[in-house]
């Protein structure tokens, strides 16, 4: 299934590869007149949030650490 994708993504790249396009006209936009109009009311209730703070005890372990001779690094 990989395989049968991977080589229809390939012919359709090589197939895209292949046309070549010439603009003959550069075209122009079109004319267009904006009268009145009014941006939407919105009445917005934002989230409440309530932010605190609190304390806790962490135990950890003590740790001995004895480096070896000769491990200069």
């Amino acid at each position: 299934m990989q395989i049968k994708r991977l080589l229809a993504i390939a012919t359709f790249g090589l197939a895209l590869g292949a046309c070549t396009a010439e603009v003959e006209d550069k075209g122009s936009l079109p004319d267009v007149d904006v009268k009145g109009g009014e941006a939407p009311s919105i009445d917005v209730d934002p989230a409440n949030v309530n932010v605190g703070t609190d304390t806790q005890t962490v135990v950890t372990p003590d740790v001995s650490v004895t480096p070896t001779e000769g491990n200069d690094k």
